[in-house]
């Protein structure tokens, strides 16, 4: 408990830094926790420490943390983070608030058509993959545009932003280079009249870069929980 509350005040000393560096509000940018392999009570510490939102990458791992934090389950957000099959949809469309990881019409469908109607609109952003690699999720750029214009139409959605994780990058201009990228795409999306408020951009090694190229969400596993 004491080194996950230690750990997250120095990420949010970090996050502070870094928003003063840009010229941006610190409260411009909101801690996403990434609690993948850890257990739920390592959220549970987490959530005493005052962190609200976590992500996970492994849908069904996931669903085991949040009934097992039945208990709490009103006052955490819960974001999907990871790749998003088909056969796994309906996991989330039914127990997640978010999720960060559409990129493909087929897959934003599903999650609508699953999302109980008792539940507020499942929170969506677009994993775009800004430096092409071949076996990377996302869509690409040239047709991200076209995809949040369909995906913003679907009922019990609500389209919110931009997600990317792009190869690792050595040294904060080459990492800054490679959100800018994002940022764009995102900015080219608003002015296609689609009304984005949500940058999900950065992790524990580059979040200080993130956050110069205009981040809104910060996802950090390792900074706050330890070496997996």
């Amino acid at each position: 408990m004491t080194m996950i509350r230690d750990n997250l005040q120095q990420v949010t000393s970090r996050i502070v830094t870094a928003c003063t560096a840009a010229g941006r509000d610190p409260a411009s940018v909101r801690l996403l926790a990434v609690s993948k392999t850890f257990p739920a009570e390592a959220v549970r510490d987490a959530y005493g420490a005052g962190q609200r939102a976590f992500g996970e990458n492994y849908i069904q791992e996931g669903v085991g943390k949040i009934q097992a934090l039945a208990n709490i389950r009103a006052e955490l957000e819960w974001h999907c983070i990871g790749p998003l099959q088909s056969n796994k949809t309906r996991l989330v469309a039914e127990h997640f608030d978010w999720v960060h990881s559409v990129d493909r019409l087929k897959i934003a469908q599903r999650l609508s058509e699953q999302r109980p109607a008792d539940l507020p609109p499942l929170q969506v952003c677009l994993q775009v993959n800004v430096d092409g690699g071949a076996n990377k999720s996302g869509v690409s750029p040239e047709e991200a545009v076209a995809l949040a214009q369909a995906v913003a139409a679907l009922p019990r959605l609500r389209l919110r932003g931009l997600m990317a994780i792009p190869e690792p990058a050595v040294g904060f201009d080459a990492q800054r280079a490679l959100f800018l990228k994002a940022a764009a795409v995102f900015d080219r999306i608003n002015a296609a009249g689609i009304e984005l408020d949500t940058l999900s951009l950065g992790m524990s090694a580059d979040l200080e870069a993130a956050i110069s190229a205009g981040s809104t969400m910060v996802r950090v596993g390792t900074a706050i929980f330890g070496g997996r």
